[in-house]
């Protein structure tokens, strides 16, 4: 399961904007199911697969595994797609 979110930010300290595209992917399930033994398990899930449609339910609980999405781990890459600096009127003119 792939979420893209485009993050527009601007530094407070200078004019420039920057645009940030971030995309979220769930990796390998890191849930213990021999902790309550005193045990280390885990199930082999390799990868978040979600049961439902984004925005249910069902969206959140993986389809191989049946764990919830916290249980997985989670990826996150973040690139800067563009930075804009507005130019400075105030220095151009004389």
């Amino acid at each position: 399961m792939k979420k893209r979110q485009v993050v527009v930010r601007r530094d407070k300290s200078s004019t420039s904007t920057s645009v940030v595209r971030s995309t979220v992917r769930y990796g390998e399930c890191q849930k213990n199911h021999a902790a309550n033994i005193g045990g280390y398990a885990v199930d082999g899930c390799r990868e978040f697969m979600a049961s439902g449609d984004e925005g249910t339910r069902e969206a959140l609980t993986c389809a191989a595994c049946g764990c919830h999405r916290n249980f997985h781990r989670r990826e996150e890459e973040t690139e800067v797609v563009c930075e804009y600096s507005p130019p400075n009127y105030n220095s151009s003119r004389r």
